[in-house]
């Protein structure tokens, strides 16, 4: 009875974890009325390293007095063209101008602006405009929702008419440039978006002319601002490819030296551009549109330092990230060809692994080459961690950041190599495999737990520029960290008798799904669902026995209560304060749902076809399947003799698969798992078919049973028991020591090839195999 109601218990224990580490949410000063009039001031292309004291006085004295962040541009096309940026200002989502441009490219593109009167103006455009983002791109912005949540808007410039223009094109108030006194045309409306031009230029000197330009403008603005005002410049979009981070500037009462963020991004310091139009509403105490904007409104926090150090920090940011993008694309590509190397070394390896007792048979292969093998093994499974934390060094600021990256890593790679190679119990079969997962589970769990800055703008983690995600753990951090999770639970697991593995299971893994759920931590709702999936299935086969289908549908019953529990919760909130499951969910009532279906669908096609990392899960699902999962590949052979362990990569394909597929990013998380569960699964296989002959000796009084670990836990730990003298003509067992890896005894060895290592003189009862 017990044993049936194990997984019903185990999965209220995982959906109890999940539902209590998800529904907790940061708590973050309400955005309340601070303003009586908005004035939004655009410049496209503006970016920190043109503002300083000498260039733009004006917008520097701003933000010394004001709040500053770094804005991510991102838009419904990339890179986000000045038309884009303007139109996803307005829309207060992801949008895009219509129209054939070519593929990574700005062309010069002009906007018709009709003035039938003298006072407002009309976009002929706008109606194809708002028909293209409705029908043909995913997100399903509507151009114009930031002007049709005011009264009145005014526009000054050809930008700003794009963004002020209501969905039908009409613009309340325009002015094709600022007048000579704008002071009344700002005080007519409670909302004015100003075009202050554009920064471009290849040379340094044009940019410097044309952020004068900008800066002489803004005096103008506000020199004329209203009383009781909030003003806000951002640098609108990109000019050139690639991405980059530009700036964001408020200015007003409740708006004094702090750092911007929103609860988009979740890091102090970051805005997007999605978010000013809720910022602007926000400020002026207006209820958002019908359909919820994707962005949320900003708010000011405390915290930032002189403004000279506080430039200093993005722009240090925007550095890092510009080099990771190139490192990044190498690193994956030379970590999927170095486990494809590796698979092919450790093939025949595996052939040759099982000793054979006979004459006749292969020679073993020598025990230096399979100690090298095993420390590669160890060295590209320790690769992500060790990229991770080659973020702590500032290899970016070197005058060849690729080069100093690969020596940081390389040796961060050695160093964990050593430290495995030297921990106590390496020589034991899963020696290794314990070591390389808590050693990366620390790594990881610690960059999270202290705000996840290694992974911003890191190889291995995410860039702010391209405005994915800001904070919490990234899909590589994801997909390595919930491997790692799995089987430090499932070696642990190992070490304790069989009806206590679940309980260590749930207990490991289920602090690592607060982790990774935890909107103060990774913040990834996605991955703590997945993770619980995993768990459910790591837990109830972790004593025995293998992934059935009512196994595994306790597993999905126990993922769709966490589902379930968090999106009730969520749902309970203001529609501003939604995570993602309950915005999704209030987009299926509202009829909108198919659009985040879609974008996950197309986004999940996409890497799947683009990013190495979907080499690395096939690569490794491919070795798995045709050699270490075969007869003479060990995998079997320790998956029977582990069943925690068993329970654990079981878990791990669960999660990994799952994380994956939800978040969006394919098979990104199984590539970023197989990078460490593949060479370990290797190694473990090589270990366990090295000692597949290893004989323990019968001591006296045991039952059979006893001996082949039947009705109970398996064999005691050979360390513990008393050494007994070898029978007359059998051959002593092999300890530690004299085989270089392994234990002296396997638990479960009823399984265990039961042929007598050497001939006996005479009979005797079968023996134990290691």
């Amino acid at each position: 009875m017990l044993r049936r109601l194990l997984p019903v218990v185990l999965s209220l224990m995982v959906v109890v974890l999940g539902v209590t580490a998800l529904a907790a949410r940061p708590q973050r000063s309400v955005p309340h009325r601070t303003a009586d009039f908005v004035v939004i001031a655009g410049v496209a292309g503006l970016r920190w390293e043109d503002v300083d004291p000498q260039t733009t006085p004006t917008l520097w004295r701003m933000a010394e007095q004001g709040s500053i962040g770094s804005l991510s541009v991102r838009s419904a096309h990339r890179p986000t063209c000045p038309l884009d940026g303007w139109l996803t200002l307005g829309a207060g989502s992801f949008a895009a101008w219509s129209g054939d441009r070519p593929a990574g490219s700005c062309p010069a593109q002009t906007v018709a602006v009709e003035r039938p009167d003298g006072n407002g103006a009309n976009l002929p455009d706008q109606e194809t405009v708002v028909h293209f983002n409705q029908e043909q791109l995913p997100w399903g912005a509507v151009p114009g929702s930031l002007s049709e949540s005011v009264r009145c808007s005014v526009a000054v410039g050809p930008g700003a008419a794009v963004a002020a223009a209501r969905p039908f094109g009409r613009v309340d108030r325009y002015a094709p440039v600022l007048p000579d006194d704008p002071t009344q045309l700002l005080g007519s409306c409670v909302l004015s978006i100003v075009d202050l031009g554009t920064i471009d230029g290849a040379t340094k000197a044009q940019r410097v002319a044309a952020a004068r330009a900008a800066d002489r403008q803004l005096a103008r603005v506000l020199a004329a601002r209203p009383p009781r005002s909030l003003v806000l410049v951002a640098g609108v979009s990109d000019t050139d490819r690639p991405a980059r981070l530009h700036v964001a500037v408020a200015d007003g009462p409740g708006w004094e030296g702090g750092w911007l963020t929103s609860a988009t991004t979740g890091r102090d310091g970051y805005l997007q551009l999605v978010d000013l139009a809720p910022t602007a509403l926000a400020a002026l105490g207006r209820p958002m549109p019908e359909r919820p904007f994707v962005g949320r409104p900003a708010v000011a926090v405390d915290g930032r330092p002189d403004l000279a150090d506080a430039i200093a920090q993005p722009l240090d940011a925007e550095r890092e990230a510009a080099n990771q993008r190139g490192v990044a694309g190498w690193f994956f590509t030379l970590l999927a060809a170095a486990l494809m190397l590796l698979a092919v070394a450790v093939l025949p390896l595996l052939r040759r692994a099982r000793r054979h007792a006979g004459p006749y048979g292969p020679e073993p292969v020598p025990r230096r080459v399979v100690a090298l093998v095993e420390l590669l093994l160890i060295a590209a499974a320790l690769a992500v961690p060790a990229a991770l934390l080659a973020d702590a060094v500032p290899w970016w600021r070197a005058d060849r950041p690729g080069l100093a990256f690969t020596g940081v890593t390389a040796l961060l790679v050695v160093a964990g190599t050593a430290a495995v190679r030297f921990v106590p119990g390496y020589r034991s079969t899963l020696g290794p495999l314990g070591a390389v997962a808590a050693l990366t589970a620390l790594v990881v769990g610690a960059d999270v737990v202290t705000g996840s800055r290694l992974q911003l703008n890191g190889v291995v983690g995410y860039s702010a520029q391209a405005g994915g995600r800001y904070a919490g753990l990234g899909t590589v951090g994801l997909g390595v960290f919930l491997a790692a999770a799995l089987l430090t639970a499932g070696w642990l697991a190992q070490h304790v008798r069989k009806g206590w593995r679940p309980a260590v299971m749930v207990a490991v893994t289920g602090l690592a799904v607060v982790i990774v759920g935890s909107p103060y931590l990774g913040a990834d709702p996605v991955g703590a669902i997945a993770l619980t999936a995993g768990l459910s299935v790591a837990a109830v086969i972790s004593a025995g026995g293998w992934l059935t289908v009512s196994r595994l549908a306790w597993a999905v019953v126990a993922a769709m209560a966490v589902t379930i529990g968090v999106t009730v919760v969520d749902l309970r909130r203001p529609a501003a304060e939604r995570g993602s499951l309950g915005r999704f969910l209030a987009a299926i009532g509202d009829g909108s749902g198919g659009l985040t279906l879609h974008r996950s669908s197309t986004a999940n096609f996409d890497t799947l076809v683009s990013s190495p990392l979907t080499v690395l899960a096939l690569a490794g699902a491919l070795l798995v399947w045709f050699a270490l999962l075969q007869p003479w590949g060990g995998l079997m052979r320790l998956f029977g003799i582990y069943p925690a362990i068993r329970a654990a990569m079981a878990g791990t394909a669960v999660a990994a698969v799952i994380g994956g597929v939800l978040g969006g990013v394919a098979l990104d998380v199984a590539g970023a798992a197989a990078a460490l569960v593949v060479p370990m699964a290797a190694l473990a296989a090589l270990r366990v078919l090295d000692h597949s002959t290893d004989r323990t000796v019968p001591t006296a009084g045991r039952t059979r049973a006893e001996e082949a670990g039947v009705g109970g836990d398996g064999p005691a730990d050979p360390s513990t028991r008393p050494a007994q003298p070898a029978p007359s003509g059998q051959v002593p067992p092999a300890t530690d020591g004299g085989t270089g890896s392994g234990t002296t005894a396997e638990p479960g060895a009823a399984r265990a090839d039961r042929r007598p290592a050497v001939p006996s003189p005479r009979p005797s009862r079968p023996v134990t195999a290691r």
